[in-house]
């Protein structure tokens, strides 16, 4: 007795196959810029909170990091 042979499916590909295939290199293409911002973030907060013994909230203020870009870029 011989197998028959599977019925081949015309374009070569499923719709659905093609569509994991996309969402998994759309999700590798963003993993790490994601990852990175999330290490920014992070360790942004936790510098802030342990190093500079400041609320971890402040951390997200726009006036924090006003007051930092002029102490950076101060003239003098």
């Amino acid at each position: 007795m011989t197998a028959s042979p599977r019925p081949t499916v015309s374009g070569g590909r499923s719709a659905g196959r093609m569509i994991g295939r996309i969402l998994w290199i759309t999700f590798k293409m963003l993993i790490i810029p994601i990852l990175c911002v999330l290490a920014l973030i992070l360790g942004a907060a936790v510098g802030y909170a342990v190093l500079g013994g400041k609320p971890v909230s402040e951390v997200f203020q726009v006036d924090t990091w006003k007051h930092m870009y002029d102490l950076v870029f101060a003239e003098g």
